[in-house]
């Protein structure tokens, strides 16, 4: 189905959000400036709406400069700091840019709602429902006819009631009624385990699938694979935690890094050191410093937005 064209109303509020924001970014927006700008979001909904767009837009684009920029700009090199300057400040502009010519095409962009890396959010919905974002994820909203979306991401969605809510996927369409489901998409496929209750599940190709209590299964472009077990604590997130039972270091941390900005790397030798425990997501530099109390590794930080774990220096 073909994207509707956006009216040439939505196209001048989304070119005065982008002027807004480059204004706001450029470093020379006066205390005026700033209350103009507050009277702008406030004089209309969709006035908000598109500011809050633009700046969840400029922080994908430009929240690893930014913070690469930041940490590095007091060194004495003046030529490295003119160098960040610059390339900040194509990064300010490039959504800005983006946004004047493009008008809203991107499907993370245009989602109902989002999340950014490390972020989570929870939605209560008015029949009691509720709907949860794991970090990265962006969802669509359609409750006049009881109908979501899954953009990107992760999403945990419990319907206590009977009246079904459908969340659509790209390899399939799930029907949550009297249940509680995760969906966590991935690349080549779409991950549906059942928290509770049981769900309805049509995937692309082949048979409508029943998924109970406690199992799992992942669709694909081809149809639905095999039904497996579901670990609950795999869904502990929703509570803001990572849990790992003798799970090898490397599993783990390629799922900590969906919580990290930035870059998280490790030398081959430590992916088979086994970790156990349940870990806070809201503070991941604590964790990867939990993991260097207790296991034989070190941490080496260039910057919050670029770490390496090593093997620990047995010698040392």
């Amino acid at each position: 189905m073909s994207r509707a064209v956006p009216s040439s109303e939505a196209r001048e509020v989304a070119r005065a959000a982008a002027q807004w924001l480059a204004l706001m970014e450029s470093g020379s927006a006066s205390e005026d400036d700033h209350q103009r700008l507050q009277q702008w979001r406030n004089s209309h909904g969709s006035h908000e709406s598109a500011w809050q767009r633009a700046q969840a837009l400029r922080q994908r684009f430009c929240d690893l400069p930014s913070a690469l920029a930041l940490a590095t700009l007091d060194r004495p090199d003046a030529g490295r700091r003119a160098v960040l300057k610059r390339a900040l400040g194509v990064a300010v502009l490039v959504p800005s840019a983006w946004l004047l010519s493009r008008q809203l095409p991107l499907d993370v962009w245009r989602a109902d709602l989002h999340t950014g890396t490390g972020e989570q959010r929870r939605l209560p919905l008015a029949d009691g429902s509720s709907l949860q974002l794991n970090s990265a994820s962006a969802v669509n909203l359609d409750l006049g006819t009881r109908h979501l979306s899954l953009v990107r991401g992760e999403v945990a969605l419990k319907v206590p009631g009977p009246a079904p809510l459908t969340l659509q996927a790209p390899y399939g369409q799930i029907n949550v009624s009297r249940s509680e489901v995760c969906v966590r998409l991935n690349d080549g496929h779409c991950q549906v385990s059942v928290v509770s209750g049981a769900v309805q599940l049509q995937p692309l190709h082949g048979p409508l699938l029943v998924l109970n209590a406690g199992q799992r299964v992942d669709l694909q472009a081809s149809g639905a694979g095999p039904v497996s077990a579901f670990d609950p604590s795999v869904a502990d997130w929703r509570s803001g935690v990572l849990t790992a039972q003798d799970q090898p270091l490397g599993d783990f941390l390629r799922e900590l890094s969906r919580y990290r900005p930035g870059l998280l790397r490790w030398e081959p030798a430590l992916e088979k050191l086994r970790v156990t425990g349940s870990f806070r997501l809201d503070n991941t530099d604590r964790v990867l410093a939990l993991l260097a109390a207790s296991l034989a590794l070190e941490v080496h930080t260039r910057t919050r937005y670029w770490v390496t774990l090593a093997p620990r220096d047995q010698l040392g």
